[in-house]
């Protein structure tokens, strides 16, 4: 059913702070940050290889949410719901997705990649606070 851990969805009270820890401490890379509908998120990777980190600011909570690629969207909703879970179906820049609140208190999140590249367009993007 899950093909890829392609994110990690961090709750952020200062994504700014954050990310330039991140990246001062762990050597990250901060590969984009964007301000918009009152909020800020930042991505960036920590290896080659594995999820990108996002940092969100509108994230409720203090559990990371781990974000699965699916191949159909549609049909893993319908299977996680007939199993019992309590899926929230929601919209990422690559496409449709859905929240669960999976049994141990470890959200996840699955989504479908509809538009490829959307998350890439972002590279090199790094607003500014508003004045």
């Amino acid at each position: 059913m899950l093909r890829s851990l392609d994110y990690v969805y961090v709750p952020s009270a200062d994504p700014d702070a954050e990310a330039a820890r991140w990246v001062e401490t762990l050597g990250a890379e901060l590969v984009w940050k964007i301000r918009r509908f009152g909020t800020v998120v930042a991505c960036l990777r920590v290896s080659g290889s594995g999820p990108a980190v996002i940092l969100a600011g509108h994230l409720e909570g203090d559990v990371p949410i781990l974000v699965y690629r699916v191949d159909d969207l549609a049909a893993t909703v319908a299977s996680l719901r007939a199993r019992g879970l309590e899926v929230h179906e929601f919209g990422l820049p690559p496409g449709p997705a859905a929240r669960v609140d999976a049994p141990g208190g470890q959200p996840f999140a699955v989504y479908e990649l509809t538009r490829p590249g959307r998350v890439e367009s972002f590279a090199g993007r790094f607003d500014e606070p508003e004045e």
